[in-house]
């Protein structure tokens, strides 16, 4: 068809995404809706960009009163909103600077380029020697520099020369951090939780160990919460769980709230200040409508217990999913409404999962094509953790029937 939204985009559109065959038009709280006026439980929340639901009102009505007000001057000027903004995350974070810019992805360069200048002025590494080391699995956006140091093949496929200056070590193996180590070192940068490895969480005081070998070596540790931070594990932050503070951090993702593309790096003071004017910079980061949106987003954080429901809701998620004994779920990982549920490949494919799951009314997206990812709003309920957990365990059925009955009929 002439008109058809699907042939369009595969006409005039690059084929760098390869969607399901679902085209929506409106969202609502936790669900959407198609063309057709199909409902859906979103059980991805656009990779936790719409941790509060979709069109919740009060981000609605914060955008639009700003939007009529004011939107983009750029940051040649003052604004009224940027500072109320920057103040509230900083105390929602415990951190002491924060810079806007828009997308996850330019928080982490943004980090690069804090680490490595603070390795030079204040640790005294020769200049063009900065190191920074990363975790295998990473996943921290698209741009070449972080590509650079993915250890995903097809994300660097075609698209070097890349960056020096990255070293990967294993993720979750303190010792092999520590070996990484050595004087030219400026930053360890990791994810908490890895979400596009799979929903990968590492050994319990990991996180506690990485921040004592930063102490002793003088390496900064910053910690890539673009997804993960802002409640979606169940705490404000997900190293919170450690209760390690990091001397860098990045968010996004729901700091905008579902509405605009809002993202920051935060960090120590002697960090941050660093930067002069004309050093780093952004037309759109820190623009008045998106620190208004920003800024309504962690109050709404903060007044809805997001944190604490995130983590009463996740923890039955788990239940929930663990009581399924469904034969091609090999592992269940993660912490409060950030789960992946391992596919046994024998079985199916986590696409094909997810394709069978978009059938029964629950949308979500598969990584590595062996897991399932469950992210959903954190304004979802118990009843709708039990909607599309039973729509899994019917999908799974239809899939591995055989399989299913063996197990059911093994002794508890």
């Amino acid at each position: 068809m002439q008109n058809d939204p699907v042939a369009l985009e595969a006409r005039h559109g690059a084929h760098n995404y390869h969607p399901l065959p679902v085209v929506l038009t409106r969202g609502e709280g936790v669900y959407l809706f198609d063309t057709e006026g199909r409902r859906y439980l979103d059980m991805m929340s656009a990779y936790s960009a719409v941790s509060f639901g979709h069109s919740h009102p009060a981000l609605v009505r914060a955008l639009t009163e700003q939007a009529q007000r004011l939107a983009v001057t750029s940051r040649a000027f003052h604004t009224d909103r940027l500072g109320p903004f920057l103040a509230a995350l900083c105390s929602a974070t415990g951190m002491e600077r924060a810079l806007p810019m828009n997308s996850g992805a330019e928080a982490v360069e943004t980090a690069i380029k804090a680490a490595r200048k603070w390795a030079y002025k204040v640790k005294r590494v020769p200049e063009g020697r900065a190191q920074i080391v990363v975790a295998e699995g990473n996943f921290a956006g698209r741009t070449t520099t972080i590509v650079g140091f993915s250890s995903e093949a097809q994300y660097r496929d075609g698209f070097g020369p890349f960056a020096p200056g990255f070293v990967s070590v294993p993720y979750g193996d303190a010792a092999a951090l520590e070996r990484a180590i050595g004087p030219h070192t400026a930053a360890f940068i990791v994810e908490p939780i890895q979400g596009e490895a799979g929903i990968v969480v590492p050994p319990a005081g990991y996180l506690r160990e990485v921040r004592a070998i930063c102490n002793r070596h003088d390496v900064l540790m910053i910690c890539d919460e673009v997804q993960t931070g802002l409640g979606r594990t169940g705490a404000m932050l997900a190293c919170d769980h450690e209760g390690v503070r990091p001397d860098g951090l990045t968010l996004g993702k729901a700091l905008g709230g579902g509405l605009l593309p809002v993202s920051a790096f935060l960090a120590r003071a002697d960090v941050m200040d660093q930067f002069t004017p004309g050093d780093h910079g952004s037309t759109f980061g820190g623009n008045p409508l998106a620190a208004a949106v920003g800024l309504a987003a962690l109050e709404l954080l903060e007044r809805d217990r997001l944190a604490e429901r995130a983590a009463d809701l996740g923890a039955y998620l788990m239940e929930r999913l663990r009581g399924l004994r469904h034969p091609a779920i090999t592992e269940l990982r993660g912490r409060g409404l950030l789960v992946g549920v391992q596919i046994d490949p024998s079985v199916a494919s986590a696409r094909q999962v997810c394709e069978a799951l978009m059938h029964e009314g629950v949308l979500t997206k598969d990584t590595h094509h062996t897991v399932v990812r469950l992210a959903p709003p954190l304004t979802i309920t118990r009843a709708q953790v039990d909607v599309a957990v039973a729509a899994l365990a019917r999908v799974l059925q239809a899939l591995a029937p055989a399989a299913a009955r063996v197990e059911q009929a093994l002794p508890a």
